[in-house]
């Protein structure tokens, strides 16, 4: 064992010996339950050259020799801006960025300050077109001019979005055609078809998912049930949003299937909403089939905040594809309407290829990275739920790098307010940053719908140990101390 790494010690709860750090969770190679051998990764160096002929245009990872991986000292160092203190256990909302990512960035926007005319004029262009390129091999898409950078899912959605609720105010759709959707879709995106469908003459059907959930079948027979409601009465579906995974509670999404049976039934236009997706499960936009699939570079990517990918299936509709901001590029196709909406910091859209350097200095690249966390996460999420009594939401393989954990019922989580309250209490008073969902109990259910306060817990590279068991430990008082949510609403 390197001299680095610190000593093993047995974890009775867990039942296994686990090794402990004390800031950072060193991305291992599993040989049996919590037993590791320690990769490293390469250390790859970043120019402020013009685009660089890497294997990374060829559609794999170049392979590093073992002695250049990444070591534990060097992945500690890459997270030390993270709030020591805090057991950070919530990847999922806003991701992580590495300091070397963040230093490539700063590179970018100082690039663009000492020059902005040279910047924009020589080097914009070329460098967003790279990173579209590397997307473009990554996600398996036929074309670059499929692949569109925008800030994020949110934006992804305005653009699918506004071109439906288009369509609805020209008379192209008719009043009362149908968009379907998940129940647990994102916020953002509800507002989304309120803004440009609803508004327009569109209805909504609104997919009631279960959970907790014990198989995709589950999924796959409420998402029917949804659709032939879309079609009832003669009315056409238009669009189908489904998410990939889904945000709270979470859960991985059939999606492949889905877009199958939306085919089959002959939904005009399907967008799955893929934000966690890119870094956290597997992404080839060709299998999976949708007319549109975004996904987050900042969540699960290590991209900078904020920037997403949307790709774009090629058909007769995409020159009605428009970015909602519009600026002189109007016209011209969305991958160029996105890649210029203004003057504007575009640094984190051009830092693709050194996140992809950053990603090869790990064993397996980033299908190694999302393995061990997908593993990692579900370890904890046992442990967890083995502590409080409680259960997962979903079975393993319906995990991504994130897990839904329930809660003790002792602690009276009776309402989405009770789940915020005590998301803020632990962070303030615990130090531990982790997302509740409130879900309802079902009538006549078994034991486990007594359960209703789940926690979603994700797993990235800089996790330890030692963040879950503050957690553990920090329900375990509450529970210890007879608290209840009703104490903080008295407060």
């Amino acid at each position: 064992m390197p001299a680095s790494v610190s000593s093993p010690r047995i974890i009775p709860e867990l039942g296994c010996c686990c090794t402990l750090h004390t800031q950072t969770f060193l991305s291992t190679v599993p040989t049996k339950p919590w037993h590791y051998r320690y990769s490293a990764f390469i250390v790859a160096t970043t120019t402020m050259g013009e685009p660089h002929e890497d294997s990374h245009l060829h559609g794999h990872s170049k392979k590093p020799k073992l002695s250049s991986f990444i070591t534990e000292p060097q992945l500690r160092e890459e997270f030390a801006h993270h709030q020591p203190l805090v057991a950070r256990i919530n990847n999922g909302s806003f991701g992580s960025c590495p300091a070397s990512i963040i230093a490539a960035q700063r590179r970018w926007q100082l690039k663009f300050l000492q020059q902005p005319d040279d910047f924009f004029v020589n080097h914009l262009q070329s460098r967003i077109l790279h990173s579209r390129t590397l997307i473009k091999h990554l996600i398996n898409a036929n074309d670059v001019d499929e692949v569109s950078i925008v800030d994020n899912a949110t934006t992804a959605a305005a653009i699918v979005l506004q071109h439906v609720g288009w369509a609805f105010a020209e008379g192209r759709f008719q009043n009362g055609d149908a968009v379907v959707m998940l129940h647990c879709a994102f916020q953002a995106v509800k507002k989304s078809i309120e803004a440009y469908v609803t508004r327009a003459g569109g209805s909504v059907v609104v997919v009631q998912l279960p959970f907790p959930l014990s198989s995709t079948e589950e999924i796959v027979v409420a998402f029917k049930k949804g659709l032939a409601r879309g079609k009832a009465n003669g009315r056409k579906v238009r669009l189908a949003i489904i998410d990939h995974i889904t945000s709270m509670p979470c859960v991985v999404i059939p999606v492949r299937e889905l877009v199958r049976i939306c085919r089959e039934e002959g939904v005009d236009q399907v967008f799955v909403d893929a934000a966690h997706a890119i870094g956290s499960v597997h992404v080839d936009v060709k299998d999976i089939g949708a007319d549109f699939y975004v996904s987050n570079l900042h969540k699960w990517f290590f991209c900078p905040p904020s920037v997403a990918f949307l790709h774009c299936q090629k058909s007769p509709v995409m020159p009605d594809l428009h970015h909602p901001v519009v600026s002189h590029e109007y016209g011209n196709g969305l991958a160029i309407e996105s890649a210029w909406i203004g003057t504007r910091d575009y640094s984190s859209q051009l830092v693709v290829p050194e996140v992809l350097d950053f990603i090869d200095r790990f064993e397996g690249g980033i299908e190694g990275i999302r393995k061990r966390n997908h593993d990692a996460v579900v370890q904890m999420a046992e442990m967890l739920a083995k502590a409080w009594g409680t259960n997962l939401g979903s079975p393993p393989d319906m995990c991504p790098s994130m897990a839904m954990v329930g809660l003790p019922a002792s602690l009276g989580i009776s309402s989405d307010t009770d789940a915020s309250k005590l998301r803020t209490h632990l962070r303030d008073h615990f130090g531990v940053e982790v997302p509740l969902h409130y879900q309802a109990p079902k009538e006549n259910g078994d034991k486990g719908s007594l359960i209703t306060g789940y926690a979603r817990i994700s797993h990235q590279v800089y996790n330890t140990v030692d963040d879950y068991l503050k957690f553990r430990d920090a329900i375990n008082q509450l529970v210890q101390d007879m608290f209840t949510c009703s104490m903080l609403l008295q407060q």
